[in-house]
């Protein structure tokens, strides 16, 4: 009989050996008993507790959108103005914690199911909701009527630093890639965004 408990457990250390699986292997082509192995756990107890390798991948997605989100609001609760609120939305996505090499490979992954996994695609639109919404609060007082297009391009400049990270080897550079943003969106403003 199982122990009381150790369902939570077992789970975030599924959630978290399927983070490293993905980001190791660099693609969704890992299986159950890669992950389950990654755990210490069996790949039966593995499919107990998710059903399915595409409910591990999805609690994965979750986990990390949680922790960016969580990172986000921290930030932007010790922002100051609408550039202390720009800085600290680029800040925290390219945080240690978010901008990591397993988490960069697992964003990219999370982009590839969500063109085919519904579930997947309302995450992925979930997260662009918000990031549009905290960066319009930011650039409505700074770009007027352009806020809206100066935001879609910060989005997919921050998506795109993402995808180009995987490319890339060794650890992740999140302070460059908070420059690279910083100078899309002085260039975007025409100005120079102060802190």
């Amino acid at each position: 009989m199982p122990k009381l408990g150790m369902e939570p457990i077992r789970k975030e250390a599924l959630v978290k050996a399927t983070i490293v699986e993905i980001g190791r292997v660099g693609s969704l082509d890992v299986t159950v008993s890669q992950i389950a192995k990654r755990a210490g756990m069996s790949p039966a107890l593995a499919h107990h507790y998710f059903g399915s390798k595409e409910e591990m991948f999805l609690a994965a997605m979750r986990h990390v959108l949680t922790l960016y989100g969580a990172e986000v609001r921290g930030a932007l609760a010790a922002a100051e103005g609408p550039e202390g609120r720009l800085r600290a939305v680029l800040r925290a996505s390219f945080s240690p914690g978010n901008f990591r090499r397993e988490a960069v490979g697992a964003w990219l992954n999370f982009w590839v199911l969500a063109q085919s996994q519904p579930q997947a695609r309302r995450l992925l639109a979930i997260y662009q909701g918000r990031l549009r919404s905290n960066l319009l609060a930011g650039l409505r007082p700074l770009a007027g009527p352009r806020a809206s297009e100066v935001a879609e391009g910060m989005g997919a400049l921050i998506d795109g630093l993402y995808l180009r990270e995987v490319l890339k080897t060794g650890a992740p550079d999140g302070k460059a890639a908070v420059r690279t943003a910083l100078d899309y969106l002085e260039a975007a403003l025409g100005r120079r965004i102060g802190g």
